[in-house]
């Protein structure tokens, strides 16, 4: 039976008592009667602060949105930005408290803003000599490895330390790695989950699926958020603005059949894909027509999300002249496409589709050399 992190708090007693706590969390941060470690910490520590990442405490925040310090209405429990002005917790936020804890369902996939966060905090946990504890909660994606290791030129809050695309470690388990292997070195203790098999993915745990994030709203979007999230980088829509974003992706000029056409020689592993138009509500191509594919992951394990992503985009790039990479936020700065990819193989036309494989295939193993030190469970 999976018990998570937060459901084993009594086991850890001590490691609490007389204690102030600090906690980074967001709706995810549940048990699995959905009570809150809001509430749970409440209950049986010192909860002093609240800290909240992108999308809010409570979730109700699109991505980008910037969000002010407040009081939380249900606990009058003051909330911390750490997607505003500060990216990590300073020393007036954490004037009193002991113990930064940390509570979140992590996607697995670098881009992922939450882990960047969770490295902030770790910094300024070393930094102001505070400790810190992960509640450690299962990797949706599994144990699967994939993707290019994080070029640091091309560091960013959606890519801070060199790993790959998709890690394929629990978020307890990245922390015990970017403590070490990054140097962090702060005061760190995981609590882990009991009776967790790394191989396992979203789909062979019995636990309710609680939105991560406004434009994840399903286990499939999970996978799909791990392929196509590189369209943010482009001038086609990553289905923000459709009931199925991330699995839908398309533009106003985009004619689906070339496309599709294009994609059956590369015999990508566990998806499928149908034709679709469909008209975005809100972000890019806001109400136009845009003409499109649908991805059908039809088999969870083998799928390769990332290198599917890849396949699409330059797909779309070979078979649409009016296809173009976003330029930076500011002049300047890194283009959107090269911080996601965490390279410029893919804007700069570097390298080949097999030469892109060829690479993954070898990032993938020495990321697996290095982060198997760090494995909680078998």
């Amino acid at each position: 039976m999976l018990k998570l992190g937060i459901e084993r708090i009594n086991e850890f007693e001590s490691l609490f008592k007389g204690k102030s706590v600090g906690l980074i969390t967001n709706p995810t941060g549940v048990d699995q009667n959905f009570k809150s470690t809001i509430d749970i910490l409440n209950e049986s520590t010192h909860l002093k602060a609240l800290f909240s990442p992108e999308h809010g405490i409570r979730g109700n925040l699109q991505a980008g949105v910037k969000l002010d310090s407040y009081i939380d209405s249900e606990t009058n429990i003051v909330v911390y930005s750490l997607y505003g002005e500060k990216r990590a917790p300073t020393e007036e936020m954490l004037e009193g408290v002991d113990i930064i804890a940390y509570d979140i369902q992590d996607v697995g996939v670098r881009f992922y803003t939450y882990i960047s966060t969770l490295a902030y905090t770790m910094q300024a946990a070393k930094k102001l000599n505070k400790k810190m504890v992960v509640f450690d909660r299962p990797n949706y994606l599994g144990s699967k490895i994939e993707g290019n290791i994080l070029n640091l030129d091309y560091r960013s809050f959606i890519g801070y330390y060199p790993i790959p695309q998709r890690y394929g470690l629990t978020v307890g388990e990245l922390a015990l790695f970017y403590n070490e292997a990054m140097k962090i070195e702060c005061d760190l203790t995981v609590i882990p989950m009991s009776g967790y098999q790394r191989d396992k993915i979203a789909f062979d745990y019995n636990l309710a699926y609680v939105l991560p994030s406004p434009n994840i709203p399903t286990k499939e979007s999970v996978f799909a958020y791990a392929a196509n999230c590189i369209f943010e980088g482009t001038n086609v829509s990553e289905g923000r603005g459709t009931t199925k974003p991330f699995q839908i992706i398309g533009a106003p000029w985009l004619d689906s059949k070339v496309l599709l056409k294009a994609l059956e020689k590369h015999h990508l592993k566990g998806v499928t894909f149908r034709p679709l138009y469909f008209i975005p509500v809100m972000s890019k191509h806001k109400d136009v027509v845009c003409s499109g594919v649908e991805m059908y992951i039809t088999d969870y394990h083998a799928f390769e999300a990332v290198y599917t992503g890849m396949v699409l985009l330059k797909e779309i790039e070979n078979t649409h002249q009016e296809f173009s990479f976003n330029p930076p936020w500011s002049e300047g700065k890194n283009k959107m496409i090269d911080l996601n990819v965490g390279d410029t193989f893919i804007s700069n036309h570097t390298l080949s589709l097999e030469e892109i494989k060829a690479k993954q295939i070898e990032d993938q193993k020495t990321f697996d050399n290095l982060a198997k030190g760090y494995h909680l469970y078998d």
